[in-house]
């Protein structure tokens, strides 16, 4: 499961923090992190049977999330997570890595930030509560630009990165026909990447290029990005399989 030293440094902190909150009996919490690190810590908490943690990001369905874990059920407002949203002009298009490298020049670590949401004069940044107050009274400019903090409205969040479904035929679900359909490679180079360690399902890298993927299975190419395998349209009349892919920009 693991492909770096980083891995296994991780996956410790995750069970030792599993025996602070057995032994405490209190809550406790690691950062933000990947989707990647998060696919990692839930294989081994399963590999333990520790049941009481869940992932949260401040929203439903975000992608950078901190893990908790509870002496007994998880309660998500417990989570030291805050949103910070920001206005500039609509003209001025800022962009996630604009804002991203506004907090980051503050000094602040990754890990401790977690989803930026941008539309059109408006951004959303989860943080670590811890943080909120010392963000908002130095970040004055994103990109160049004068940005203003308003209190966060989490009933109409911006969209984010967006989507695209697609359709695709392919001869079966194997892995290397899927990844060769959605980049547009060779079956060859389809196969070398995958052998060199590029792919992963469900965040977790595998070399399996005969690996048959299951609808909503994540897939990740590097370079390339992050598909979802959302459905299995039926056969065509070679007997192909028609299938939907979504695409995250």
């Amino acid at each position: 499961m693991f492909t770096s030293d980083n891995d296994e440094l991780f996956c410790a902190k995750v069970v030792d923090s599993t025996e602070l909150c057995f032994v405490r009996q209190k809550r406790c919490f690691l950062p933000f992190m990947s989707e990647r690190k998060q696919a990692l810590a839930q294989t081994r908490l399963k590999a333990i049977s520790f049941e009481n943690y869940c992932f949260f990001g401040g929203y439903e369905n975000s992608e950078r999330n901190m893990l908790g874990f509870f002496p007994d059920n998880p309660i998500l407002t417990e989570f030291p997570v805050s949103a910070l949203e920001l206005s500039f002009r609509k003209c001025d298009k800022l962009t996630h890595r604009d804002f991203l490298g506004a907090v980051m020049a503050l000094g602040i670590e990754r890990e401790t930030v977690g989803d930026i949401l941008v539309e059109d004069g408006r951004c959303v940044i989860f943080v670590k509560t811890e943080l909120k107050d010392y963000i908002t009274s130095q970040l004055f400019k994103a990109g160049n630009v004068g940005v203003k903090f308003n209190d966060a409205d989490l009933s109409d969040l911006p969209e984010g990165r967006g989507k695209t479904e697609k359709s695709f035929t392919v001869s079966s679900l194997r892995l290397d026909n899927i990844v060769s359909a959605v980049c547009g490679y060779s079956r060859e180079k389809t196969r070398n990447i995958i052998l060199s360690g590029n792919v992963c399902i469900n965040y977790l890298e595998t070399q399996n290029v005969s690996k048959i993927l299951k609808v909503n299975d994540i897939l990740t190419v590097r370079g390339m990005g992050k598909f979802i395998l959302s459905g299995v349209l039926g056969q065509t009349k070679k007997g192909r399989i028609k299938i939907s892919i979504i695409y995250f920009r």
